[in-house]
C-alpha cells in the first residue's frame, strides 16, 4: 500500500469544484417545489404555439409608442450609466468606490424601479434611473478593470512634467477606448431587455403590453410583441453606428425627456420616514429594533434567502447540463453547416429572451412553482455559456485521425474546453442568483416576492431590509465565485461577453 499523498493539481481542483457544485445542485433539486400546478400544460402550450405561428401585429394599442419608450429608456440609461461608471472607474483604486459600485449593481433594475416608482411615479426618469444606477456600478467595474490592466509603458514614456490629465487622455484612454466602446454596445443590448421588462411593474415599455397580452391569453398579440423585441435586439449591430449615437440620444431625450415629476417633500419623507424601521418611527428605540428584525427574519428574510438559494443552485446545475449539451450545436467540430446554423438560431433566441420573460411565459403554462424559474434561468444562461464555449472551440485543432461522435466530444474536445466552460459558469453564478431573487415579483417565493409584497403594503422599511439581504447574498456569491476562479486558476478573459 502506497503512502504517497494525492497531488493537489489544478485538474483535481476542477474535479472537486465541479463535484461540489453538482452535489449542491442535486440537493437543491430535492428541496425545490417542482409541482406541475396546471392540469393540462400541453393544451396551454398548443395555444401558445398557435399564437407564435400566427402573430398579430395590428391589434395592440400604443405598440409603436411602447417600442419608442423601450429604446428611449435604454439609450438614456446606458448613456448616464456609462458616464457615471467611467468617472467612478478613474477612482477604482479606492475601496469605498469598489464597495459602492458592487452594492448598486447587486440590486436588480426591477427593484430599483419599484423604489423609484414611489418617488417619481410612472415617468421616464424612473425608467432611466432604474437602468442607469445599477449600470453605473457595472460600467465602473468593467472600465476600472480595463484601466488596471492597461499597459503602463506608454504612460512611463511621457515627460515627467506631463500632468495627470495629459497622462490619462494620451497614454491610458487610447489603450482602453475600443474595449469601452465594444462593452457599451453590448450593455445597450442588455438595457433593451431590461427596459422591456420594466413594463412588468407598470412602466410604458414593450413589457407592459407583453404581460397584458399573455395574461389575457392573447398569444398572437404577445408573439408579435416578442418578435418585434427580437428584431430590435438582433439587428442592433446593423443600426447602431458610432456616428449615429448622438442622434439617437437626442431623439430619445426629445421623445421621453427624463423630467422630475415628484416633489422634494416626497423624497424627504421617503428617506427620513418611510425607510426608517417601524420601531424607531414609533418611539420604541433600539430596544424594539431587535424583535422587529427577528420577526422579519423568521417570516420573510430567512425563507426568502432559502428559496432563492434553492432555486438558484438548481438552476445553476441545469444550466451546466444544458450548456454542455448545447455547445456542440455551434461548434465547427461537430455537425455540418446547416446544423450549426439551426443551432446558432436556437441559442440566439434563448439568450436574447430575458429570463424574467421566459419565467413569466412558463408560469402561465406550468403554474406557480419553482420549475418555471429554474427552466427559464437554465435555458437563458445555458444558451449564453453554450454560445461562448462553442466560440472557444473554434480555436481548437484536432488531428486528422481524431475520434468521431461521442468519443470526440468526451475525450478530444470537452477536456480542452472545460476550464473555459467552468470559468463562464462560475462567472454567471452571481448573475443567476441576482435574477433568481427578482423572479419573486412573478409570484415565486424568493426574496423578490417579499420585496414586491412589502412595496404593495407600503412597508418600505421592510423593503429596504429585504433589498439589503439580496445585496448581501449577491455579494457573498460573487466573492465565492471570484475566490473559486482564483483557486482554480481560471482565466477571466471575455467573461463579460453576452
Amino acid at each position: 500500500m502506497s503512502d504517497t499523498p494525492a497531488l493537489d493539481t489544478t485538474a483535481s481542483r476542477w474535479r472537486r469544484a465541479s463535484a461540489g457544485l453538482a452535489l449542491a445542485g442535486l440537493a437543491a433539486f430535492l428541496c425545490a417545489d417542482l409541482e406541475l400546478a396546471r392540469p393540462s400544460p400541453g393544451a396551454e402550450l398548443a395555444k401558445m404555439l398557435g399564437g407564435f405561428l400566427a402573430p398579430d401585429f395590428f391589434h395592440t394599442d400604443g405598440l409603436w409608442q411602447a417600442l419608442a419608450n423601450t429604446l428611449a429608456f435604454a439609450f438614456q440609461g446606458v448613456a448616464l450609466g456609462a458616464v457615471a461608471g467611467f468617472l467612478l472607474a478613474m477612482l477604482w483604486r479606492h475601496r469605498t468606490v469598489r464597495a459602492g459600485a458592487a452594492a448598486v449593481r447587486a440590486i436588480h433594475e426591477l427593484f430599483w424601479g419599484l423604489l423609484l416608482l414611489q418617488l417619481n411615479g410612472l415617468s421616464t426618469l424612473t425608467g432611466v434611473l432604474a437602468i442607469a444606477i445599477p449600470y453605473a456600478g457595472i460600467f465602473a467595474k468593467v472600465f476600472g478593470e480595463f484601466l488596471e490592466e492597461a499597459d503602463p509603458a506608454p504612460e512611463r514614456s511621457l515627460p515627467a512634467a506631463a500632468g495627470a490629465t495629459s497622462r490619462f487622455f494620451y497614454a491610458r484612454l487610447p489603450l482602453i477606448w475600443h474595449g469601452c466602446k465594444t462593452y457599451t454596445a453590448y450593455r445597450l443590448e442588455c438595457a433593451l431587455r431590461a427596459s422591456a421588462i420594466l413594463g412588468f411593474i407598470g412602466l410604458p415599455t414593450v413589457g407592459f403590453h407583453l404581460e397584458t397580452a399573455f395574461r389575457e391569453g392573447l398569444y398572437d398579440q404577445g408573439a408579435a410583441l416578442l418578435y418585434l423585441l427580437f428584431i430590435l435586439i438582433l439587428t442592433l449591430r446593423l443600426w447602431l453606428r458610432p456616428w449615429l449615437v448622438p442622434a439617437y440620444l437626442v431623439a430619445a431625450l426629445a421623445w421621453a425627456p427624463p423630467l422630475l415629476e415628484g416633489r422634494w417633500a416626497t423624497l424627504v419623507r421617503f428617506v427620513t420616514v418611510d425607510l426608517v424601521p417601524a420601531p424607531l418611527r414609533q418611539g420604541q428605540g433600539l430596544a424594539g429594533l431587535g424583535p422587529w428584525l427577528s420577526g422579519l427574519w423568521i417570516e420573510q428574510i430567512g425563507p426568502g434567502l432559502w428559496q432563492t438559494l434553492v432555486l438558484g443552485m438548481a438552476a445553476l446545475l441545469l444550466t451546466a447540463i444544458l450548456a454542455l449539451l448545447m455547445f456542440p450545436l455551434l461548434s465547427p467540430l461537430f455537425g455540418n453547416r446547416l446544423s450549426r446554423g439551426l443551432g446558432h438560431v436556437l441559442l440566439v433566441v434563448l439568450r436574447t429572451t430575458p429570463e424574467f420573460l421566459l419565467a413569466f411565459v412558463l408560469l402561465i403554462m406550468l403554474g406557480p412553482s419553482m420549475l418555471p424559474g429554474i427552466l427559464a434561468l437554465a435555458l437563458h444562461t445555458g444558451a449564453i455559456i453554450a454560445h461562448l464555449t462553442g466560440r472557444f472551440s473554434e480555436g481548437l485543432t484536432l488531428r486528422a485521425d481524431a475520434a468521431r461522435g461521442l468519443n470526440r466530444y468526451a475525450y478530444e474536445v470537452l477536456p480542452r474546453l472545460y476550464p473555459n466552460f467552468l470559468a463562464f459558469l462560475l462567472y454567471r453564478w452571481e448573475i443567476i442568483m441576482r435574477e433568481t431573487a427578482v423572479l419573486g415579483i412573478l409570484g415565486i417565493h424568493t426574496l423578490g416576492f417579499y420585496i414586491d409584497s412589502s412595496v404593495s403594503e407600503f412597508r418600505f422599511d421592510r423593503t429596504l431590509v429585504l433589498i439589503l439581504a439580496t445585496v448581501a447574498l449577491n455579494l457573498a456569491v460573487d466573492a465565492l465565485s471570484r475566490w473559486l476562479r482564483g483557486r482554480l486558476r481560471l482565466s477571466n478573459g471575455s467573461l463579460a461577453a453576452p
